[in-house]
């Protein structure tokens, strides 16, 4: 779970609770564990005990992503970064080159890398080329609530990257696409928005909870493939048929 936008630090809290998260976002700008404004949010995430995971929200260069993930290890004690390299402020769609190079330079350097990237193949095999053993592409744009705007492209991902741990991160909006995700074999979701904007946060983060339990039971029970026709489900031989006298 992400831990932006909520109305309170009391209510993430509840929210992060309510969800059984095993991974909380935190942008390293926004938050710091040695900031007096932020005192109250660390002390819940210390609280929690769930693992932080800073991230580099915002950066738009390479060296930029770089220099945010050393300070975020140092602050946060953690070798793990989510790495966000934005290249256009209107989509917030990732430079997926720049994406690429900074998770090469910072894999080298010791840290366990969990990119947020596009739907696209090419760019998550590179990455994992690279040494990422976590692969976050996107349902859609960030905050967008559109969901999975491209499930061929994910589909092809889950099927041609099968050892890999695949995170849908970004643009959820609801528990059904949650369902969805994890339905098509992937391993996680990563939300925010859906959560903290609703009318509800605890309530709706139990909601995501309970779609990604049953979406991923589903899938592990194996889906029924769709048919083009109708199919009976009680079968027809052996039924008893009358036929009116002349």
């Amino acid at each position: 779970m992400g831990s932006a936008l909520y109305p309170s630090p009391d209510v993430m809290r509840d929210a992060i609770e309510a969800a059984g998260a095993e991974l909380v976002t935190v942008a390293l700008r926004r938050q710091s564990p040695q900031q007096a404004s932020g005192s109250r949010f660390w002390e819940l995430i210390r609280e929690l005990n769930v693992r932080v995971l800073p991230n580099t929200a915002g950066c738009r260069t390479v060296k930029e992503a770089v220099a945010t993930a050393q300070m975020a290890r140092e602050l946060f004690e953690t070798n793990w970064i989510k790495l966000e390299v934005i290249g256009d402020d209107y989509t917030l769609q990732p430079d997926t080159a720049a994406l690429v190079e900074a998770a090469d330079i910072l894999i080298k350097e010791g840290f366990e890398v969990l990119p947020y990237t596009t739907e696209d193949l090419i760019t998550a095999q590179k990455l994992i080329d690279a040494g990422c053993r976590v692969v976050m592409p996107w349902g859609s744009y960030i905050g967008s609530g559109r969901g999975l705007v491209n499930k061929f492209a994910l589909q092809t991902l889950r099927a041609r990257l099968p050892d890999a741990t695949l995170i849908v991160d970004a643009g959820l909006g609801k528990p059904s696409e949650a369902a969805h995700a994890m339905e098509l074999g992937f391993d996680a979701v990563l939300v925010n928005s859906a959560i903290a904007l609703s009318a509800d946060p605890p309530t709706m983060a139990e909601a995501f909870a309970n779609a990604v339990e049953a979406g991923r039971a589903g899938y592990e029970a194996g889906l029924m493939s769709p048919r083009d026709m109708a199919s009976p489900s009680t079968p027809t031989l052996g039924t008893p048929f009358w036929h009116a006298g002349t």
